[in-house]
C-alpha cells in the first residue's frame, strides 16, 4: 500500500459539475422562440447575423428542429429547380423543340410572384405548406400555357402568321382557362379562410395557390402569346425550316 501523494500533488480547484459538449466541442445551450409575427426562419437569420459579432474561436451549431429547418432550407431551391427541369424536358418532348418550351417556363414566374405577394399581404409565413403550394402551382400554370401554345402551334402549321396564330390560340382557350382557373380558386377559398386547429397550414396552401393562380392566369393570357411569337420565330430561324402547312382535301 503506497499513498497516492507519493506520485501526484493534489490541489483543490473549483469548476462546473458537468461539461456539456456538442460535436466534441465545449458548448452551452441557448433556447429561444420567435415573437408573434415572425417566423422561425426570421429568428435563425437574426442568430446568423449575431454570429458575426462573436470572437473567432466561437461558433454556433443548431440542434433539433432548428437544425432540420436549416438543412431543409438549402434543399428548397434545388427541389424547385428540379420541378422546372422536369417540366421543361416533358414539354421539349411534346413540342419536339428545345426553344418552344421556354414560352411555357417563362410564364411561370408571374404566378410565383402572385403567390408570394398574396402571402406577404396577408401576413402569412413562407413555410413548408406554402412551398407545397408553389410546386402545385407550377403544374397548374404550366397547364394553361400548354393549352395556348398547343393551339397556337396548330394554327401556325395551318399557315397562319405568328401573330395571328398566337392571338387565335389565346382566344380559343381563353374561356376554358378562365373557367378552370376560377373554379380552382373558388375551391381553395375554404382553405384560405380556414380557422381553428391547423388553420395556419391550410391558410398558407390556400392563399399561396389561389393568389398565384389568379395573378398568373390574368397576366398569362397576355404574356404567353408574346412568348410564343418570340420563341416560335427563334425556332424557325435556327432550324431553317418553314412552318408545316396542313391541307385537307375537300
Amino acid at each position: 500500500m503506497t499513498p497516492i501523494t507519493q506520485f501526484v500533488n493534489l490541489k483543490r480547484v473549483y469548476g462546473p459539475q458537468s461539461v456539456t459538449r456538442f460535436n466534441l466541442y465545449n458548448s452551452t445551450k441557448i433556447s429561444g422562440a420567435s415573437n408573434p409575427g415572425f417566423s422561425t426562419g426570421d429568428a435563425i437569420a437574426v442568430v446568423n447575423q449575431e454570429i458575426k459579432n462573436l470572437p473567432s474561436n466561437y461558433d454556433v451549431a443548431y440542434s433539433g428542429l432548428s437544425r432540420e429547418e436549416v438543412n431543409a432550407g438549402n434543399q428548397t431551391l434545388m427541389i424547385f429547380m428540379l420541378v422546372i427541369v422536369f417540366v421543361y424536358f416533358l414539354l421539349a418532348a411534346q413540342y419536339e423543340s428545345y426553344l418552344l418550351p421556354f414560352a411555357v417556363i417563362l410564364s411561370l414566374p408571374m404566378g410565383v410572384f402572385g403567390a408570394f405577394i398574396s402571402t406577404k399581404l396577408l401576413g402569412l409565413e413562407n413555410n413548408i405548406y406554402f412551398q407545397i403550394a408553389l410546386i402545385m402551382l407550377v403544374g397548374l400554370l404550366a397547364k394553361n400555357a400548354i393549352l395556348i401554345v398547343e393551339f397556337a402551334v396548330q394554327r401556325r402549321r395551318r399557315g397562319e402568321s405568328l401573330v395571328d396564330a398566337a392571338i387565335h390560340g389565346a382566344k380559343a382557350r381563353l374561356r376554358p382557362i378562365l373557367m378552370t382557373s376560377f373554379a380552382f380558386i373558388v375551391g381553395l377559398l375554404p382553405l384560405a379562410l380556414a380557422t381553428g386547429v391547423g388553420a395556419a397550414g391550410n391558410n398558407s396552401i390556400g392563399t399561396g395557390a389561389a393568389g398565384g393562380m389568379l395573378i398568373g392566369t390574368l397576366l398569362g393570357v397576355f404574356v404567353i402569346p408574346i412568348l410564343f411569337v418570340f420563341f416560335q420565330w427563334l425556332q424557325e430561324k435556327i432550324s431553317s425550316k418553314p412552318a408545316v402547312i396542313e391541307t385537307k382535301d375537300l
